[in-house]
């Protein structure tokens, strides 16, 4: 009588497994945002979220939650009910570099998600001021080996990804560098044109306007390959920093404990989403990479780079509360 019981249990459960994963979704997806609306990450966010839906079937609304760099909507993310109907577009620092740097955190970025798959890679591109007596990255480090503490680079903050990477080419080059923390990367970057600060990391695709009007020199992107939007710019690879291979990425998570059949719907609408052209021209024209996976891939990752990031941390001794 009692195997009676759960056979029948278990039927039913997974009946009505079945017809939530045919009927998700079946009303409008949430998708939280950690940066204010305007910037890269909202834009790239934006512009997913339309594909997507379209996909979908269903409207995917974005929902802004800046602060912390991007921590608030990370915790916010962890703490929702796992049904699908709310999940983060998520850039790499906020998995990768945040925790490992703001005490205040309050998620573990790999237990406290589910995760569906990376959407796509961006590269930093150095940009020094159009003035500063350096043409290329080795005469920059040099630069800075004659003249100890003389140059000064600009953050979009303490612990944004610009200032890590900046923070990585002065750890291998060997010299030191002032970093000078903003709040955002509009004024670091305003800093840099004026000359106020030598240079900045930027992400390739808010910076090449500037670089291409002038107004700053790109020395190299940070990524393994040049990067097809600026093809003339060499990599940091070919500057003289062999092991200098850094591409952010964006990625989709949710909540932990996702069920399984939400987490496969989700994974093919994203294949979908990446598979289309004119989404791809959207976002190469801008100096993204496309690179969409499943699960698997986007956990090697995080778990690769928080590995990285926590050498260079505790390197620079960089925390804040």
């Amino acid at each position: 009588m009692k195997g009676w019981k759960t056979a029948v249990a278990l039927g039913l459960a997974l009946a009505q497994g079945m017809a939530w994963a045919d009927g998700y979704p079946s009303r409008p997806v949430r998708l939280i945002v950690g940066y204010a609306p305007g910037g890269p990450v909202d834009t790239a966010a934006r512009t997913y979220a339309d594909y997507m839906g379209r996909v979908l079937k269903q409207p995917v609304v974005v929902d802004n939650r800046a602060g912390a760099s991007g921590a608030i909507a990370a915790d916010m993310t962890a703490k929702s009910t796992p049904d699908g109907y709310t999940l983060y577009f998520v850039a790499s620092p906020t998995m990768t570099m945040t925790p490992l740097i703001q005490k205040s955190v309050n998620f573990n970025p790999l237990k406290d998600f589910s995760y569906v798959g990376l959407i796509t890679d961006y590269t930093n591109v150095l940009v020094i001021n159009k003035d500063f007596p350096a043409k290329n990255v080795q005469e920059l480090v040099d630069y800075a080996r004659k003249n100890p503490e003389g140059v000064a680079f600009g953050s979009a903050g303490v612990g944004a990804s610009n200032h890590l990477s900046a923070e990585l080419l002065a750890q291998m080059s060997g010299v030191k560098m002032l970093h000078v923390p903003y709040k955002g990367n509009a004024p670091a970057m305003a800093d840099v044109m004026s000359g106020k600060v030598a240079f900045m990391f930027d992400i390739t695709g808010t910076a090449i306007g500037h670089v291409q009007g002038g107004k700053v020199r790109a020395l190299a992107v940070t990524s393994k390959a040049r990067n097809a939007a600026m093809p003339t710019v060499p990599t940091m690879i070919e500057s003289g920093l062999k092991d200098y291979d850094l591409t952010g990425w964006y990625a989709l998570v949710g909540p932990p404990k996702l069920p399984a059949d939400v987490v496969d719907r989700l994974v093919k609408a994203q294949k979908t989403v990446g598979a289309d052209p004119a989404f791809q021209q959207k976002m190469t024209q801008v100096g993204y990479d496309l690179d969409v996976t499943g699960p698997k891939p986007l956990a090697d990752r995080i778990e690769r780079e928080l590995n990285l990031w926590g050498g260079v941390v505790k390197a620079a001794r960089i925390q804040v509360e």
